[in-house]
């Protein structure tokens, strides 16, 4: 008979606390909706509902210089040797690289180096072709 109570109890619980979550006015909902949005969206180059976003990039814009990319995608592993990175300024670890030719260098920098934590553009996806080459770039020549 205690079970058959504590059921009920239960039960009771469960349906106050429902019609208290159900009884909340426009204001907090209008609130509880504006937290739980996602922080972004997800654009389709071309799309009119996403504003400038789905918009071809301006021909002739400005690239982030070598340094600046360096230090907003570049920095955490080649300052510190992460996952086998080559420190910047360390000749030793460039020099064998170096032997590779820039070149290549760059296409690591484009494409990652498999079987490396060297992903594909260092993650920066934002990031243009000639900002990548930039910044190994700036990474070869403070470490020669």
């Amino acid at each position: 008979m205690s079970k058959l109570l504590k059921n009920i109890a239960i039960f009771a619980s469960l349906t106050v606390v429902s019609l208290t979550a159900a009884a909340i006015s426009e204001e907090q909902r209008a609130a509880i909706q504006e937290r739980i949005m996602p922080h972004g969206q997800v654009c389709i180059q071309g799309d009119a509902n996403c504003g400038d976003a789905g918009a071809p990039a301006v021909a002739g814009e400005v690239d982030r210089s070598g340094e600046e990319v360096y230090n907003a995608a570049c920095v955490a592993c080649h300052s510190t040797g992460a996952a086998g990175a080559p420190k910047v300024g360390d000749a030793v670890a460039w020099a064998k690289r170096l032997e590779k030719g820039r070149d290549q260098l760059h296409s690591s920098g484009l494409n990652g180096v498999a079987g490396t934590g060297m992903i594909a553009k260092g993650g920066c996806m934002s990031c243009s072709d000639d900002e990548i080459i930039a910044a190994v770039d700036y990474m070869i020549d403070n470490s020669q």
